[in-house]
C-alpha cells in the first residue's frame, strides 16, 4: 500500500513467499485464501500492494495473455496491486530442503534468464501506471558457484541480458522495471563492500556496457543510464544485520556510488551477544532442516563465517565461535527478543526511522518468510495475523 506520509510514492507490502504454493492455479489461490483477512486488518479503505513470489513453473504460465487476464481481474475484486517480485527462489521454497538450492539455477545460466524474463513480463502487464516496478533476485549465485573459474563474466553476462530486457519492456509499454541483486550471506554478493566493488569493477566497466550496448543499440555512456537505470541492490535488512553492517549508512554508500536501490526488505534475524553452552539448544530450536542459516561470529579476531547453524554449533562445542552470534533466520519484526535469544530488531526500528526522515527506496517489502517453520511460541495467532501485525508496526515506525 501506498503510504502517503512520505515522500517519494513509497509503496509497502510483504512478500507472498511467506505462502505455499509453486505452481500458478496454487500461488493464486493463496492469494484468495489469505490476502482478504490481510487487507481487511491493515488497508479496509484503500488497495492493498502485493510482493508476489513466483516459482520459475508460475512464471512461464502466469505470462500467458489468458492466465494474465484473469490475473488483473483477480487483483481488481481483492482490492490489491501488485508492484514487486521475488524472483529469487526458482523452485519449491517449503516444506522440502531448500537450503543451499535456493540459489539455483543462478546468474551463470539460462534459466534465470528466462526466469527473470517470465516474471519481468507478468509484473509489467499489471503494474499500475506512474508505479516503478522492481525484481529482486539471487546475488549472482553461492559463494563457491560464484568463485568457478569463469563465473563472474558469466553472471556479468547474464544480468546484462536481463537489463535489455527490461530497457525493451520499458520502451515498449512505458512500465519501468528494476532488477535487484539480494546480497546474503555466504553468496557471490553477501556485503555492501562486495557489492559496490561488483558494480564497479565488473558491471561498470567496458566489456560489460559494450556487451549491453550491442543489445540495446546505445552507446556505451547510454547503456551506462540504462544498467543504472534498470539494476540496483535489493537490501535486505536481516542480511546487513547478520553481516554487522550499519544499514542505513550501507545504503548511503550504494546511494553515493549512483547504484540503485529498488527495494528495501525489511527484516530482523536472530542476535545471540555471548554465545554460551546454556544457549545451544534454544539456537539449535530454530534449525528447521528446510533454510540454510548462515552465521557469523564477531571474535577477538574478527568475523567468521559458517555456512549453516549446525556448523557453528561444532565449532563452538570445539571450543571456536566464541563471541557474539548473528543468524540468518528471519525472525518476527515487531519482537526485540525472542525469549532466551536476541533479535536484530533494533536496527529495523532505526532504519525505518532513517527511512521516515529520507526514503532510501520507493519500495519497502515485509519478508518474514518463516512463520510455518518458527517455534510455537513466537507465533502469535493465525498467519494472516501475524503477517498484518508486521505490516501495522512497519507502518507506526514509519509514520510516526
Amino acid at each position: 500500500m501506498k503510504v502517503d506520509q512520505l515522500a517519494g510514492n513509497v509503496n509497502l507490502t510483504y512478500c507472498t513467499n511467506i505462502h505455499a504454493g509453486e505452481s500458478w492455479p496454487d500461488i493464486r489461490a493463496s492469494l484468495d485464501a489469505h490476502v482478504p483477512a490481510i487487507k481487511a486488518a491493515v488497508a479496509p479503505d484503500r488497495p492493498l500492494g502485493i510482493g508476489l513470489r513466483l516459482s520459475g513453473e508460475a512464471a512461464a504460465v502466469a505470462r500467458q495473455p489468458e492466465q494474465l487476464a484473469a490475473f488483473r481481474e483477480q487483483l481488481a475484486n481483492l482490492g490489491a496491486y501488485v508492484f514487486t517480485i521475488n524472483a529469487f527462489p526458482f523452485g519449491p521454497f517449503h516444506g522440502v530442503r531448500v537450503k543451499e538450492h535456493v540459489y539455483l539455477p543462478d546468474w551463470r545460466s539460462a534459466e534465470r534468464i528466462a526466469f527473470t524474463a517470465d516474471s519481468a513480463a507478468v509484473l509489467a502487464a499489471v503494474l499500475p501506471d506512474g508505479t516503478d516496478g522492481s525484481i529482486s533476485t539471487v546475488p549472482g549465485a553461492f559463494k563457491p558457484n560464484g568463485r568457478a573459474h569463469g563465473a563472474v563474466a558469466a553472471i556479468a553476462a547474464g544480468l546484462m541480458q536481463a537489463v535489455a530486457d527490461l530497457v525493451t519492456i520499458e520502451r515498449r509499454t512505458g512500465k519501468r522495471i528494476a532488477l535487484a541483486l539480494e546480497p546474503e550471506p555466504c553468496c557471490f554478493l553477501e556485503t555492501t563492500d562486495e557489492s559496490l566493488a561488483f558494480f564497479q569493477d565488473v558491471l561498470l566497466q567496458a566489456e560489460a556496457l559494450d556487451l549491453l550496448a550491442a543489445g540495446i543499440g546505445e552507446d556505451r555512456s547510454g547503456a551506462e543510464a540504462m544498467l543504472r537505470r534498470h539494476l540496483g541492490i535489493c537490501y535486505d535488512i536481516c542480511h546487513g544485520s547478520v553481516e554487522y553492517e550499519d544499514p542505513v549508512a550501507a545504503l548511503d554508500r550504494l546511494l553515493a556510488a549512483g547504484i540503485a536501490v529498488p527495494k528495501v526488505q525489511l527484516s530482523a534475524a536472530m542476535r545471540v551477544p555471548a554465545m554460551a553452552d546454556a544457549l545451544i539448544d534454544a539456537v539449535m530450536r530454530y534449525d528447521d532442516g528446510v533454510y540454510l542459516h548462515q552465521t557469523i561470529v564477531r571474535g577477538p579476531s574478527g568475523l567468521t563465517r559458517y555456512v549453516d547453524l549446525p556448523d557453528a554449533v561444532a565449532a563452538f562445542k570445539e571450543g571456536r565461535a566464541r563471541g557474539e552470534w548473528r543468524i540468518h533466520c528471519h525472525v518476527p519484526l515487531f519482537l526485540s527478543d525472542l525469549g532466551e535469544i536476541g533479535s536484530t530488531h533494533a536496527d529495523l526500528v532505526s532504519t525505518l526511522a532513517a527511512l521516515r526522515r529520507k526514503p532510501r527506496s520507493s519500495h519497502l517489502e515485509i519478508e518474514t518468510y518463516t512463520w510455518d517453520v518458527l517455534p510455537e511460541k513466537l507465533r502469535t495467532g493465525s498467519k494472516a495475523a501475524d503477517i498484518a501485525r508486521e505490516i501495522s508496526f512497519c507502518v507506526k515506525e514509519l509514520v510516526g
